[in-house]
C-alpha cells in the first residue's frame, strides 16, 4: 500500500534539497502581465493561505516551513492575474488544521472555495460545517510530510461522494499504474494535481501518463493543468510541460482547471505567478477551451 512516504526513485520533485525548517523563498512581489484576455470570472483552483502563529501551529513532520501567506496577500495575487475567483487548497504543513483556511473562505464567501485535509474520524457535523463555509472538495497527499495519505481513501471517498464534493490526489502519476483497481474504484468525483507532478521529461507513452490518460479518458477524472515549474527541466519556459498539458486538455477539455499553486512553496528559484497563468496561451491557444478552462469547468467542480 502507498501511503505518504512511499515515492517513487526517480528524480525528487524539487530542483534542491529543502531542509524542513529553512524558510522557504516568498513570492515575488510583482508578476508577468497577462498575454491574454482573462475572461470574467476565471478562477485559480489551487493556492494556498498559511499563518504560523500559536493559534496555527505548523506539524512537527512538515517537509517545508512556509512564509506566512495571509489573505491579504493571497487576495491582492488573485486581482494582480485577474482571478476574480480562487479555491484555497489546505496546505501541507499545517496538517489537519483547517480553521486559517476557513477563516478566509468565510470572510469572502462569494469569491472563494476550498480543499480540506481532514482525519478519517472527522464527524458529519465538521463536514457540514465546513461545507458551509464554503469547502467542495477533501485532499489526499501520498509526497508530502503532514498531508493524509492513501490508508484513509476508502474511508473517505463515500463521504465525499455523500457531500457532493471532489477528492484531491497529490501524487507522482508514476504511482498510477499500481493503484488503478482503487482509483477506479472510488464512487467520488476526483482531481489529479498538477497534471501528475511527474519529473520531465517524461515519454507520454509512459505507464504513469498512460494511466492518467486513462483515469481522464475512461473514468471521468478532472486535472489541475498546474505546476509546471516544479515538473520542468527547462526554466522557466517550462517547453517540456507543454506535450503533456496539450495531450490532457484534447482528451477532455470539460475537465481541466488551472492552478497557480502560489506561493510556491519549498524551491530554489522563484516563478512568476503571471508567468504560470500565461503558458495557458501556448497550452490552450483557442479561447474557448481557454474560457472553459479558466470559468466554466472550475464553476462546476467548484460550485460557484
Amino acid at each position: 500500500m502507498i501511503n505518504s512516504i512511499d515515492r517513487p526513485n526517480a528524480q525528487t520533485h524539487f530542483p534542491d534539497k529543502i531542509n524542513s525548517t529553512d524558510l522557504c523563498l516568498a513570492p515575488l512581489p510583482n508578476v508577468e502581465a497577462p498575454l491574454f484576455t482573462v475572461p470574467i470570472d476565471s478562477c485559480d483552483t489551487h493556492a494556498h493561505v498559511v499563518i504560523n502563529d500559536p493559534d496555527h501551529p505548523m506539524t512537527a513532520n512538515r517537509s517545508y516551513t512556509p512564509p506566512t501567506a495571509s489573505e491579504a496577500h493571497y487576495l491582492s495575487m488573485l486581482n494582480s492575474t485577474g482571478m476574480s475567483r480562487g479555491v484555497l487548497v489546505q496546505i501541507s504543513v499545517m496538517g489537519t488544521d483547517n480553521n486559517y483556511m476557513l477563516q478566509v473562505l468565510r470572510n469572502n464567501p462569494d469569491r472563494l472555495r476550498g480543499v480540506a485535509v481532514v482525519d478519517t474520524d472527522i464527524t458529519d457535523e465538521e463536514l457540514v460545517q465546513m461545507h458551509d463555509s464554503g469547502v467542495r472538495g477533501l485532499r489526499i497527499n501520498t509526497l508530502f510530510g503532514g498531508g493524509i495519505s492513501f490508508d484513509a481513501l476508502e474511508k473517505l471517498a463515500p463521504r465525499v461522494e455523500e457531500m457532493g464534493w471532489n477528492m484531491q490526489f497529490l501524487m507522482d502519476a508514476r504511482q498510477l499504474p499500481e493503484l488503478m483497481p482503487r482509483m477506479r474504484a472510488l464512487p467520488c468525483t476526483c482531481v489529479i494535481d498538477h497534471m501528475g507532478h511527474m519529473p520531465m521529461p517524461i515519454s507520454l507513452d509512459d505507464p504513469g501518463t498512460q494511466a492518467l490518460f486513462s483515469l481522464v479518458k475512461d473514468h471521468g477524472f478532472w486535472v489541475k493543468l498546474s505546476v509546471a515549474y516544479r515538473m520542468s527541466e527547462h526554466y522557466p519556459e517550462f517547453s517540456d510541460v507543454t506535450p503533456l498539458a496539450k495531450a490532457l486538455i484534447n482528451i477532455a477539455p470539460d475537465r481541466m482547471v488551472w492552478g497557480s499553486d502560489w506561493p510556491h512553496v519549498a524551491i530554489k528559484r522563484m516563478p512568476d505567478t503571471g508567468r504560470m497563468l500565461n503558458l495557458l496561451a501556448t497550452w490552450a491557444p483557442d479561447e474557448k477551451i481557454r474560457n472553459k478552462i479558466l470559468v466554466e469547468n472550475p464553476a462546476v467542480l467548484y460550485d460557484f
